[in-house]
């Protein structure tokens, strides 16, 4: 059985810019501790909501750096490393490694693509050239890529391969992996809204973009669904679809940025190609967040 890195709601936080443009390191800070006081399991940090596409080599790793310094051990620090190109994902994992992360999630290859059999080599690469426990993610709707089960379970073989965070959001192959795979790879839900489905599936958890403004009850789902309640995490994950299918009006992390001004919990602007999202967006945004009591 492979090493779990974490079980319940793992935050993907959002990388805060100040006025000028540059990483907010104060703001990023109090993401941190706003997290960690309302209970989130793991936080993920230059994930796609992270926007670490944009970040540069220097930033990406300072990044990653302030985090496991902020977050003291308290959770463990997942960092996003992937890449399209193999070389570059092993060079942003053996960063992220040297500056003290517990373990990577890695996106498939995006734009150039590669087959089944070219995931399975780009990830044996990556894993041979770090010792950190590697968590694949698979987001067709980004990438182009999606990871069939059968790949899955050659995937589970690779030494320190041990999870996936799964967004293909296909039910019927979730089960077939989970079949192949059995206790071999460990399962996180990559879209809020399935989050209940895929744990009373037996997933470990949820890698979250609505844990950024609702840290509390995202662990709150999670833990009821590991405690065997499916019931009332599906009553939990039912109030709470509205908002989380609202944070995806536009791209992420757009939505949740706004979310969070709206809040007043200092996300900060973005940087481009993301801009402001639109009027009418807005309006639902606040809508739901009104609906959940989050403002006035």
């Amino acid at each position: 059985m492979n090493q779990t890195v974490f079980t319940g709601s793992a935050c993907a936080i959002i990388t805060p810019f100040d006025s000028d443009g540059k990483v907010d390191y104060r703001k990023l800070k109090k993401q941190v501790e706003f997290q960690i006081e309302n209970g989130t399991d793991a936080i993920v940090v230059c994930g796609t909501t992270g926007e670490s596409s944009v970040l540069n080599t220097r930033e990406h790793r300072q990044v990653i750096k302030s985090v496991v310094k902020y977050v003291e051990k308290r959770v463990p620090v997942i960092a996003g490393t992937g890449s399209n190109s193999t070389e570059s994902a092993v060079r942003r994992s053996c960063s992220a490694e040297s500056v003290g992360a517990d373990a990577l999630l890695i996106v498939t290859p995006y734009y150039n693509k590669c087959s089944q059999a070219g995931l399975i080599e780009h990830y044996d690469y990556i894993s041979e050239r770090t010792s950190l426990p590697v968590i694949v993610y698979n987001v067709p709707a980004r990438t182009g890529v999606d990871i069939k089960p059968e790949t899955y379970k050659e995937l589970s073989k690779i030494r320190n391969v041990v999870a996936t965070k799964e967004a293909n959001g296909n039910i019927s192959a979730l089960m077939k992996t989970i079949s192949l795979c059995k206790d071999e790879l460990d399962i996180y839900c990559g879209n809020d809204d399935q989050t209940a489905a895929f744990m009373a599936m037996g997933a470990k958890g949820v890698i979250s973009v609505l844990a950024n403004i609702i840290p509390n009850r995202m662990h709150g789902l999670a833990s009821l669904a590991l405690g065997g309640k499916t019931a009332e995490s599906v009553a939990k994950q039912t109030e709470l679809l509205d908002l989380a299918n609202v944070l995806f009006c536009d791209v992420n992390p757009i939505p949740v940025k706004y979310a969070m001004k709206v809040m007043e919990l200092d996300s900060g602007v973005y940087r481009l190609p993301l801009n402001d999202t639109s009027e009418i967006n807005k309006r639902h945004i606040r809508d739901a967040l009104r609906k959940q009591k989050l403002i006035n």
